[in-house]
């Protein structure tokens, strides 16, 4: 994977009167920005291409025309899947109240979408004026009212858990049982079933479909055909991807890419 340039990845702070500031960027695929953190909390919108977000806590996949919350001080990563589009604003802690303390995947309306690219045409915004301060209010009112979606990937912390999220993020098209990658692992699959239960509240079977999904969006995302993502990312037939890909994003992976793949920018 490329490197980022450095002077993309560094954030500098805005003004002290200013509440709000944007940053606009486009990334070619396989580009990472290292791990780093902000003392402002930040929304990540994607007008093109998938983001995957990495903390210590997990992963998270946002996909065209989402966006990811991202609070303050959270030392995070960020992978792109395709070329990306990516437009941040970055809100003076505790400016948002309504979102929660941890990374989230969000949905973005059509009108929160105008106003995250209106806002980017500025660097900065300051209460101080008033169309700026009715901006900024309409964007928190909007952020308060959003729907979180299920597109993350929680991380076990126990090394044997972690051995089995590992091998599967490391070959989600492999054909080796559960029952054989646990022992592998160094306990039972009820073990493991037990300990994911317990540090990331998916069942096993659960986080390995999560996987698939999130694995899949990123090689959609990369211009790969549905077929080829679908047995990649460990799916037996393109049919039960499409069903699972519909039932967690409300449409088909064609449609959705067809239809979001060249978001404005």
């Amino acid at each position: 994977m490329s490197k980022l340039r450095h002077n993309v990845n560094v954030h500098v702070c805005p003004p002290f009167s200013s509440q709000v500031s944007t940053v606009s960027h486009d990334f070619p695929h396989g580009d990472v920005i290292p791990v780093h953190c902000h003392p402002e909390d930040q929304l990540a919108y994607a007008c093109r291409g998938v983001m995957t977000v990495h903390t210590s806590k997990g992963s998270w996949i946002v996909p065209t025309q989402r966006a990811v919350w991202i609070p303050a001080k959270v030392p995070h990563s960020v992978a792109m899947s395709g070329v990306v589009s990516m437009r941040t604003i970055y809100f003076r802690t505790r400016l948002v109240r309504g979102l929660p303390r941890t990374c989230a995947v969000v949905n973005v309306s059509p009108l929160l979408q105008e106003l995250i690219l209106q806002a980017c045409k500025s660097r900065s915004l300051n209460r101080r004026s008033r169309v700026e301060r009715h901006l900024i209010d309409f964007i928190v009112d909007q952020l308060e009212m959003v729907q979180t979606i299920p597109l993350q990937l929680p991380s076990p912390s126990d090394p044997r858990a972690k051995r089995v999220a590992e091998t599967l993020q490391g070959q989600a098209g492999d054909r080796t049982s559960l029952e054989q990658v646990c022992e592998n692992a160094g306990a039972s699959k009820r073990t493991i079933e037990r300990l994911f239960l317990q540090e990331t509240r998916l069942s096993l079977g659960k986080w390995r479909q999560q996987q698939r999904l999130m694995r899949s969006l990123q090689l959609l995302a990369a211009g790969e055909k549905i077929t080829h993502a679908a047995l990649e990312a460990g799916y037996s037939t393109p049919s039960a991807f499409i069903a699972m890909f519909r039932s967690m994003l409300g449409v088909t992976p064609g449609r959705y890419f067809a239809g979001s793949g060249n978001g404005r920018a």
